[in-house]
């Protein structure tokens, strides 16, 4: 269905007006602090020891773990993955941190149902392959947990909707796991918009550019699943690692909205080539075909009619980067390189090292936690990311970022393989808020 049409049932269902908007327990703007420290007025009833079950520990999944078992007020009581000897490694890891050993579960694809069944936990967090981040996050929420997932949170707009809407009738969070926005940079860049040191901010720039030719060639990890996307599916497959920061950044879902793109891809090469190029043209992997455009970019415009440059680039020799860029109407920031110029400020026309605004703007989570981060996880803000999860269902604040922001974010995956497949027809982003992002506050400063 398109939004519209699905909006147009919803409210034709509803007993009234109010009830369009569904379950969520909505606290009045004013609950926020006036410090702006919260992005959403839903929060639920602080949990002063959270419970946590783990569905997937792999790479990232094991990241977690790790990071979990150094922050106070955790206890992680069950592990589930389709291989037991990554069951048996987690479970070692906790019994070493002096926590009970949790339960497991390896009885195949599908044993996450049972956990959520049998276990008393108050968040679950998946990181599986992306078809599973939903049917896991939705099980957890109807077994009464909260969910997180890595990213991205959905790869199409009807399992989108699915989170929301699950979300809302079971009153729990679901949060996607960005840790891009808890970068150093990133937090800086927030703490500059936020201080008006930008003026209005009217453009952005971000992507996910980064050589994963051999990650998508692996025997193991991502190399077991991700390759098979790019068979399937010509789009931006990984979208929410550039943009969410500059979400954030922009107030979507807090004072603006996507309201739709344009998205067009190159050809497909480069798997291809790196195929016949590493294992030979009649190898198994150099007779492969793929469909994925090798870069991917995305025009987005919001309701307010800022832009935003979205590009995907996963499958050419390339150094990383997520671009990065914020513009407004008193100055630029950027990273790689690591620069800004603010005018009035920085030399006339030139740019000047971002490092030189951090003893003003520095991000006071960054210095709060940079020691205690380190050496954690793709420098420091897989950790952060974390931690701020935990204390937000701590003191039972509202999350950094929440299933309406997961659902924006992911929902390019689908809208930009439909315009891809449309020869770049604009595609209209749903309002999974239902007009909340006109009154919602935008996210705040926090420094705990």
């Amino acid at each position: 269905m398109n939004p519209s049409r699905r909006d147009f049932l919803k409210i034709g269902a509803a007993a009234g007006v109010g009830a369009a908007f569904t379950a969520l327990e909505i606290a009045p703007a004013a609950a926020a602090s006036a410090a702006g420290d919260a992005r959403s007025a839903f929060r639920v009833a602080p949990i002063p020891t959270v419970r946590m079950g783990f569905v997937g520990v792999g790479g990232m999944g094991s990241a977690h773990v790790q990071n979990f078992l150094n922050i106070d007020n955790v206890i992680i009581k069950a592990i589930c993955d389709i291989r037991e000897d990554k069951v048996a490694r987690a479970q070692k890891w906790v019994e070493e941190a002096g926590q009970p050993k949790p339960s497991g579960y390896s009885r195949g694809p599908r044993d996450f149902m049972r956990m959520m069944a049998d276990e008393e936990l108050d968040l679950v967090l998946t990181a599986t392959p992306w078809e599973w981040h939903v049917p896991v996050c939705v099980e957890a929420m109807r077994n009464g947990k909260h969910a997180a997932t890595e990213v991205p949170a959905a790869t199409s707009l009807e399992e989108c909707w699915q989170l929301v809407e699950t979300a809302e009738k079971t009153k729990r969070h679901c949060v996607m796991m960005e840790n891009c926005c808890y970068d150093r940079i990133e937090l800086m860049t927030l703490n500059m918009v936020r201080k008006g040191l930008l003026g209005e901010v009217l453009h952005a720039e971000a992507g996910y550019l980064h050589d994963l030719r051999e990650v998508k060639f692996s025997s193991e990890g991502e190399g077991l699943w991700r390759r098979q996307h790019a068979m399937k599916h010509n789009g931006n497959l990984y979208p929410t690692h550039g943009l969410g920061p500059v979400a954030q950044c922009m107030d979507i879902n807090r004072g603006d909205a996507f309201d739709y793109l344009v998205s067009t891809s190159s050809p497909s090469r480069g798997l291809q080539i790196y195929a016949a190029e590493t294992f030979g043209k009649d190898s198994p992997q150099g007779k492969e075909k793929f469909v994925l455009g090798d870069v991917n970019t995305s025009l987005i415009k919001t309701r307010k009619g800022k832009t935003i440059i979205l590009i995907h680039d996963t499958n050419l020799p390339r150094p990383y980067t997520r671009i990065n860029l914020v513009q407004g109407t008193k100055g630029i920031v950027q990273k790689w390189p690591d620069q800004a110029y603010i005018e009035g400020r920085s030399p006339k026309h030139e740019w000047e090292p971002f490092e030189n605004f951090a003893p003003e703007f520095e991000h006071p989570l960054w210095t709060k936690l940079a020691a205690q981060s380190e050496g954690r996880g793709h420098g420091g803000m897989d950790f952060i990311e974390d931690y701020r999860l935990i204390e937000s269902l701590r003191t039972g604040a509202p999350l950094d970022a929440d299933v309406y922001d997961a659902a924006a974010w992911s929902a390019v995956v689908g809208l930009s393989e439909a315009s891809v497949a449309q020869k770049g027809r604009p595609q209209a982003f749903p309002d999974f808020t239902r007009g909340l992002w006109k009154t919602n506050q935008a996210l705040g400063i926090v420094g705990t």
